[in-house]
């Protein structure tokens, strides 16, 4: 491996702040969207940290620093969008949000969340809800 490649990915283990959980969730989103109407949609998580989360199936256009409410089973969780990407060819956005306050329990997946880079829930691989 060369020099580039270990400093580069040095470089990103320390800009990231806890391991990715890859799962796919369903939640509500409620915030204003960029045009300053208040919006609801349906979307889903596709990865999760304790800190923060990468959202799918937004259909409002959001800006930065906005902050939205995440509605996952019972919880309520509020979050600033730190990064948007239009999916090409869809009206349809992704969206990465940071947390406002840290709960480390905040999407129920346990120890999972915090020692599992990168994987899916045993649960969610076999089907299993």
């Amino acid at each position: 491996m060369s020099e580039t490649n270990v400093l580069g990915t040095t470089r990103q283990m320390i800009a990231r702040r806890g391991n990715r959980t890859k799962a796919v969730l369903p939640v509500k989103v409620k915030g204003t969207d960029k045009a300053g109407k208040a919006f609801e949609d349906l979307a889903h998580t596709l990865d999760v940290t304790a800190v923060g989360a990468r959202l799918g199936g937004i259909r409002h256009e959001l800006k930065l620093q906005d902050e939205v409410t995440v509605f996952y089973r019972q919880r309520k969780t509020q979050f600033r969008v730190v990064w948007i990407k239009k999916m090409q060819g869809t009206s349809e956005f992704q969206i990465g949000l940071q947390a406002l306050s840290q709960d480390k329990e905040g999407w129920g997946l346990g120890q999972e969340q915090q020692s599992v880079p990168a994987k899916v829930p045993l649960s969610m691989a076999q089907g299993s809800v």
